[in-house]
Parts: structure tokens; sequence; C-alpha cells
């Protein structure tokens, strides 16, 4: 019998849809309400830096979490401020950025706080969104029921929130409704990012932001905003070869930083950290981040919280590679440089220390850290250093 003839106009069966769910989830709020904090008990994993100081986040951060429902990209953005300077400008051009291209918002709002002027000012920013708005009434495991419930009274008419969830971020109160919640309300969609991905950071901002974090830990007043840490060098080596000697400092970053120009850049203060051992090996630079799909680096990420990693044999520890990094931090006035480099030189040897500890626990190194003192006056409002430092993201 001769075989029937498909028909001319017949069109191949479609691709089956989707089954997981996928999107982006921004996390807004005013600074300190607990989004970076929450990213990291999301993921399980410390991925973006934790401070008590505002403004602690000055870029937008992806966390990625995969499970069998699929796939948040959570987007940890800078806290919601009035601008002064470039810096600051940048800040929220990221929020913007991310409040309008997210499947889904969250803002946070801190419950042991009475509503503010700040609090309608990030209302004021999320109120126009078209996507799904969740509003997180964090820290509720520092305050009474009843002033949850008033909370949640107050702001229940002033946007279109889809829900409304009390949680404690640092304790992990009903995470797991908000996961959820969360999956509930994101588009089917393909995968964006590999199942092993975590953060889009590179490993340069990843070391940057640790000298930061351990920077913030001890200083207070103006000198949170006024300072910054750009990466000048990272050189690896491996355990045992000859010729371990230091050598100079990236060409293009070091100009930058050394232009005698008006308002340039002076050394001011340097401190090396490292172990006791050295190693020798060949350098190896750090590349860009490319390829058409998103590319993450296979960087590994600390526990979420200050849980440090099991402690290794002398023998483990000599068997590792050595890496060695030089940072700069920025201040812009000779007295933050003062501060930062502490009663002979005590404060920056022991940011050195506690930043070096923790990066050997990242890289699986031994690493010997020299960290350089700059100051620049006015650098957040100059363009070249803050390119510079958003620059390190994705080298």
């Amino acid at each position: 019998m001769p075989r029937a003839k498909k028909a001319k106009d017949e069109k191949p069966a479609a691709p089956p849809a989707p089954t997981t769910r996928v999107g982006t989830v921004a996390l807004v709020g005013r600074p300190n309400v607990g989004k970076s904090t929450l990213l990291n008990r999301m993921l399980g994993q410390k991925v973006a830096i934790v401070s008590d100081k505002p403004q602690t986040t000055r870029m937008s951060i992806l966390g990625i979490k995969t499970t069998p429902r699929g796939q948040i990209v959570f987007v940890d953005n800078p806290g919601i401020h009035k601008p002064l300077h470039k810096l600051n400008r940048r800040m929220m051009s990221f929020v913007h950025a991310s409040i309008q291209t997210a499947d889904l918002v969250c803002l946070l709002v801190d419950g042991t706080e009475r509503f503010g002027h700040g609090d309608a000012f990030a209302l004021d920013l999320v109120r126009p969104v078209t996507s799904p708005l969740f509003l997180l009434i964090n820290k509720v495991d520092a305050v009474r029921k009843d002033s949850i419930l008033l909370l949640i009274d107050k702001y229940k008419d002033l946007a279109s929130f889809k829900e409304i969830i009390p949680i404690s971020a640092a304790r992990g109160t009903n995470l797991d409704v908000l996961e959820k919640l969360i999956f509930d309300n994101l588009p089917a969609a393909e995968k964006l990012y590999g199942d092993a991905d975590v953060s889009d950071q590179s490993e340069r901002f990843l070391l940057s932001e640790i000298i930061r974090e351990k920077v913030l830990g001890h200083v207070s007043a103006e000198l949170p905003w006024a300072t910054a840490v750009v990466i000048d060098q990272v050189e690896r080596r491996k355990a045992g070869e000859a010729g371990a000697e230091e050598t100079g400092t990236d060409d293009e970053e070091s100009e930058l930083l050394d232009a005698e120009t008006a308002g340039g850049v002076e050394e001011t203060e340097r401190v090396k950290d490292g172990p006791e051992e050295e190693d020798e090996g060949v350098e190896i630079r750090i590349p860009g981040i490319g390829g058409e799909r998103p590319s993450l680096p296979p960087l590994k990420f600390p526990p979420e919280g200050n849980v440090r990693p099991k402690r290794i044999s002398k023998e483990e520890r000599r068997a590792r590679p050595v890496v060695f990094i030089k940072a700069s931090i920025l201040v812009e006035r000779d007295n933050h440089r003062v501060i930062i480099i502490g009663n002979r030189g005590e404060l920056i040897k022991t940011i050195g220390i506690e930043a070096r500890r923790e990066i050997e626990d990242i890289l699986e190194a031994r690493v010997y850290l020299d960290l350089r003192v700059r100051v620049r006056p006015q650098w957040r409002d100059a363009a070249d250093v803050l390119d510079l430092i958003e620059g390190q993201k994705t080298r």
C-alpha cells in the first residue's frame, strides 16, 4: 500500500513548553534593611558582603538559586537613597535598571523602625512597577507581633503588593514561604544559568569586596562612604617552583592610580600579610568573562555566616599554590588614611590578616596580600576611578 503524502502546509511539532519556572527577582529597599543578608541566606553561601554601615552594596550583585522547580536569579541592589555624588548616582542607576527589568520585585523594610521619609521615597520608586511586587518586613525576630501587624496595616494600602511576608533574613524565618511564593509568580522558562552557577562576580571583584568588608568592619563616621578597594594585581605561582620574587602592578591601573594630575593619587602606606612559607611559580592573569550566554567564573564562595572551613594539615597547606595579591584602598582625605593605618600600622595589619584568611579559604591557596592606602581627593566624583572600580566586576 502506498504511503500517504504529507500535507504541504503541515508544520513541525512545536517543542515542549518549559516545565521550570525561571526569572529575576530584584531585592530593593533602604540601606541596612538586610538585602545582602537575605541573598546570602537564600543561597546558603556568602555571595554579598555584609556590614552594619549604610551603602555597603554599591553595584547590583546576582545570586543564583537552582532547585527542581526552576531558577531564581536574585539581584541584590544598593540601598535606595538620594544621590549626592557620581558614585551614588551610579548606584541608583543600578536600582532603577533592576526594578525595570525584573520579573518580580521584593521591597524590604526594617520591621524594627518606624515608617519615615526614606520609606516613602522607596515606595515612590517601586509603586509604578507592573511585575509582581512583594513587601518583605525584615527583622521580625526583634519586634513584637502586634508591631508587625501595625506595620502590615500601614503598608497594605500604600502600593499594590501581591504578597506581604514577615521574615527574618538573619534567622531564616519564613524564607521557605518566600521561596515558594516567588516560584509561584515566576514565568515558565528555560534556565538562564548552569545548575552550579552561584553568582556573576569575577574573582577580582570578589577579592576587592572582601577587603572592603574588613575595612568597613573597623571604621565609622564618613569613612564607609569614602573608601573603595581596587585590585592592582593577582599573580599565581605553583607550589615548590623557583623565582617567587614579587613583580610590579598592572601597567594600566598603576598609571591611573599614580597619575600626577590635579586631584591625583598619592601612595601613603603599605602593609604586607602572608603565610610563613614562600613558594614560586609562573604568573597567571585573571581573564575576563566572555560569551554570548551568561558565563560565570568557577569561584568558590564561603558558607553563609561566619563558619570557618575545616583546618588543613601543614603538608596540605604547603602543597597549595601561592597567590600574590596587590590591592589599593582608596580614601579621599589624609585623615582618612591615618584612621585606616591606625596606631603604628596596627589597624591596616588587622584588616590585611582578616582579609587574607577569608581569601585563602575561597581560593584554596596560600595568599600574600599587599595592601596600600592611597589618597584620591573626591574619587566619588571621578569617572575614571568609578569605571575602574566597576570594571573589576567583569574582569
